[in-house]
């Protein structure tokens, strides 16, 4: 299972038992949030893109729960549209189901991670862990040292203020 590889690679950094398991579902930022006990903004979801005319790779993006991507700041950064993968491609790129992927043991060398600026308004975040009711918190800058990202990067969307 992804979970147990997530924890063999937090292992090597001594924060296994920081990873949290649930009784219920944090396959969503809005059952994450529920599971935690926080407010979704806090909940990091990884968002997986396709990388035009590269079948083996993805783009993977770390947002605060709260953010959308915005098409133009994407196409701004990398070039191209924004496209989603499938459930299944996403699975067989980083080796995690939709529901609990993460940026964390992802072995395939063609996944391109990031960190978006939305995640930096808070002390930490809480990102999935390979599972469906799994999280772990993390400070920003150690979300982006974990899960070994390439850069912050400005792609989002926040909701308006009322």
């Amino acid at each position: 299972m992804a979970i147990d590889k997530v924890k063999e690679y937090f292992r090597q950094f001594g924060l296994e038992d920081r990873i949290r398991e649930f009784d219920v579902s944090s396959a969503t930022v809005e059952l994450a949030a529920q599971a935690v006990g926080v407010e979704g903004a806090r909940i990091c979801k990884t968002l997986s893109f396709q990388v035009p005319d590269q079948e083996d790779a993805c783009i993977l993006i770390q947002f605060a729960g709260d953010a959308r991507v915005s098409n133009q700041k994407f196409k701004q950064t990398f070039g191209h549209k924004a496209k989603m993968l499938s459930a299944e491609k996403v699975l067989e790129l980083t080796g995690h189901a939709v529901g609990g992927v993460c940026a964390f043991a992802v072995d395939n060398p063609d996944v391109r991670i990031y960190c978006d600026e939305s995640l930096k308004r808070f002390d930490t975040v809480f990102p999935a862990c390979g599972s469906s009711n799994s999280a772990i918190e993390l400070s920003p800058d150690e979300l982006f040292r974990y899960s070994r990202a390439l850069e912050w990067i400005d792609v989002s969307k926040l909701p308006e203020v009322q």
